[in-house]
């Protein structure tokens, strides 16, 4: 019972499933049909489906033959009209065909201008797209164009500034295209052809600064030649109560306007405010000689490319080879003062370009580097200076080579560079200058007193007199009140002697100007100069005089009463070189004059050499002497040689009347003495022999004579 259930139950299971497919089966499309059709072939009651299937065909048979006998007469109606539409399709069907034939014909030339417009509008697109990638490339060629044209007209820096605008701007714009492709490969090459043109010119640049070095350096020491006398006029004119222009900075002799291309746009003022000089000529400034913008553009155009450094190391060892070149001094530079000069020009040359590149470029060169350039051509510099200076023998030339060389100072010392060294050296040069000086002098004196006549001055006229005293400060109120003619004590040399004195005192003091040194300095100098020219010089040349062969008793004479007046004029040049220094002579530190000490020493050898020289001449007479120790004859008379030498010693002794008393006392004195013993030495002599009482009247006579002498 219960199989039978379960059966029956199955059964109506299967049965509406069957009939779920079939609705499914109706309802779903063909092509989704599948699933639905193997879900019946996986059961085992595809027989009865496919019974219902065939069942379910039928009845939908039997209700489309049930509709189509509905509609039948409607069917038969629309065939009859569908045959009567026949007829008038083909007639219409011909009229459409006419219709299109004539169409055709007649549109055949719309279709051809058509096709005409259609490749028109073609090209016409092609064209704008044309337009549009030429107006893309267009900048980029007139860039490039206008790249070629800064570099054919050598605007370097402007060409690189180009170059990068049409590497990042206009060239990724195009890039596609196949002569973008060979700009782009080509920018490395220009970017070295830029770098290589413009090292070029920084090589010119050096060559031009290298030849013009002389030019600028003349240039600066004459501005600051036109400075210094600017000043030396404000300082011995002062102007009181008026209103002056303030200077300006003579710090530069640049006034250069550095355009675009420089990082440092400077304009450096070097002109000189000369107010009572307006019509001075202008000095030229180094821009006037010199172009710098090529070392400025290079300097650019590596920075940009990233070679500064690169730049700046080849720019410092460049001129560092320039300054090697500059500092070595020429051989003959000691022979003239221009070879001097020319040396000095090349120096102050380099170092104002320096100076110049140092303020208008931002690094390319340092303070230290500049500083260490200068302390190597100083060193350079005072080593040549020492060298060559020794060289010179004329005082002229190295009181010359002296201005220079504090001009060369003053002038580098503008521009901030120390030159103590070279005040210090100057000073040693003072010292060979001193040299000099007393070589020429000692020159000066020889002549003096080789052309010497060793007489008293005649004076004929009150004019002759004053031009006398005006030139050696002399008075003898005696003197004075005689008439015309009359003579002065002392000969010729006296004057000469003092003024060349003070000529000397005079050039010393021309070296120590402008070497900024205190007066006491320059007072100290002058003396110790001019007791060298009193000690060695001077009193060399009196000595040399005095003791020349050929010197006379009246020539001696004459040396001692000049130089007795030489040494009362001492205190007149003590008084000359306060006056010219502002030192008093009362100064802890001032040196004294050793004047008197030299005219004394050559007044007394010359007193020994007239004490000499008169002894030698009484024993020539005595060697005249000839007595007859023998004779028996008396005689009545003095000799004859003995007559001679009284004669002689009163002429020599009317000389001496000119001598101070206590020098003529002494020499008289001296001559008596020489003269008495000279007498008993010949009667020692006598006694040797057999002497007969004539030869020792005669003798008698003889001694008697010499009493009657003026002594």
């Amino acid at each position: 019972m219960e199989r039978g259930k379960m059966a029956e139950a199955e059964s109506l299971e299967t049965a509406a499933e069957h009939e779920r497919i079939l609705r499914e089966i109706e309802s779903t499309d063909t092509a989704c049909i599948g699933p639905t059709l193997r879900s019946v072939y996986d059961g085992e009651e595809h027989g009865r489906f496919m019974e219902k299937l065939e069942t379910r065909i039928r009845n939908h048979d039997r209700e489309i033959e049930k509709m189509c006998n509905f509609h039948y007469q409607g069917f038969v109606d629309s065939i009859t009209e569908l045959l009567k539409v026949r007829g008038e399709a083909q007639k219409l069907k011909n009229q459409v065909t006419d219709t299109n034939r004539k169409l055709q014909h007649e549109g055949k030339e719309l279709v051809i201008a058509m096709e005409e417009l259609k490749q028109c509008r073609l090209q016409q697109r092609n064209i704008s797209a044309t337009v549009d990638k030429l107006m893309l490339c267009l900048p980029v060629l007139e860039m490039y164009s206008k790249l070629r044209d800064q570099m054919k007209t050598k605007r370097h820096y402007p060409a690189l500034k180009t170059l990068e605008h049409l590497e990042h701007t206009y060239l990724p714009q195009v890039s596609h295209y196949r002569f973008c492709k060979v700009m782009v490969d080509n920018i490395p090459k220009l970017r070295e052809e830029i770098k290589d043109v413009s090292m070029s010119d920084l090589k010119d640049f050096l060559e031009s600064i290298r030849k013009h070095s002389d030019k600028i350096g003349e240039t600066a020491m004459k501005q600051a030649q036109q400075q210094r006398n600017l000043d030396n006029i404000i300082l011995q004119q002062p102007r009181i109560g008026s209103k002056k222009k303030p200077k300006k900075d003579a710090y530069t002799i640049f006034d250069t306007e550095i355009g675009s291309t420089s990082p440092k746009s400077e304009q450096d003022s070097g002109i000189l405010d000369v107010e009572d000089e307006e019509d001075d000529e202008e000095v030229p400034g180094a821009q006037d000689l010199v172009d710098f913008s090529p070392v400025y553009r290079c300097l650019h155009i590596y920075s940009v490319l990233g070679a500064r450094e690169t730049f700046e190391n080849y720019y410092r060892k460049q001129r560092r080879k320039q300054a090697r070149l500059v500092l070595q001094p020429p051989s003959n530079m000691h022979e003239t003062l221009d070879g001097y000069r020319k040396y000095f020009n090349q120096i102050v040359g380099f170092f104002v370009v320096e100076d110049h590149i140092l303020h208008t470029t931002q690094g390319l060169v340092n303070r230290a580097y500049i500083d260490e350039l200068w302390e190597m051509a100083l060193s350079k510099t005072i080593a040549a200076l020492r060298t060559h200076s020794s060289y010179c023998s004329d005082p002229n030339l190295v009181l010359d080579l002296k201005n220079l060389i504090v001009l060369f100072a003053d002038t580098l010392q503008v521009y901030g560079f120390p030159v103590n060294q070279l005040f210090d050296m100057l000073l040693e040069i003072r010292d060979q200058y001193s040299e000099t000086l007393l070589k020429k002098w000692s020159g000066i004196f020889r002549n003096i007193l080789d052309s010497d006549n060793y007489s008293p001055i005649p004076v004929t006229s009150e004019e002759i007199y004053k031009k006398v005293v005006g030139q050696f400060p002399f008075q003898d109120t005696e003197l004075e009140k005689q008439p015309f003619p009359k003579k002065f004590p002392f000969s010729e040399f006296v004057p000469k002697v003092y003024n060349q004195i003070k000529e000397f005192i005079y050039a010393c003091l021309k070296f120590s100007e402008d070497l900024h040194l205190s007066s006491t300095e320059v007072d100290d100098m002058i003396r110790k100069s001019t007791n060298l020219l009193l000690t060695r010089t001077l009193s060399s040349s009196l000595q040399n005089v005095i003791k020349r062969k050929n010197i006379g008793l009246t020539e001696l004479v004459q040396i001692i009463i000049n130089t007795t007046h030489l040494e009362k004029s001492c205190k007149y040049l003590e008084e000359f070189i306060t006056n010219i220094t502002n030192v008093l002579p009362e100064t802890v530190h001032t040196t004294k004059l050793y004047g008197t000490t030299t005219f004394k020493d050559a007044r007394h050898a010359a007193e020994e050499e007239i004490y000499t020289n008169l002894n030698q001449k009484i024993d020539q007479f005595l060697q005249l002497a000839d007595y007859d120790w023998m004779t028996g004859e008396l005689g009545n008379k003095a000799s004859d040689y003995l007559v001679d030498l009284i004669a002689f010693l009163r002429s020599t002794f009317a000389v001496f009347t000119h001598l101070p008393g206590k020098v003529a006392q002494t020499a008289c004195m001296s001559a008596c003495k020489h003269l008495a013993t000279s007498l008993m030495q010949l009667l020692l002599e006598a006694e040797v022999r057999q002497l007969t009482l004539g030869a020792l009247q005669q003798f008698n006579l003889d001694v008697r004579e010499c009493e009657h002498v003026p002594f």
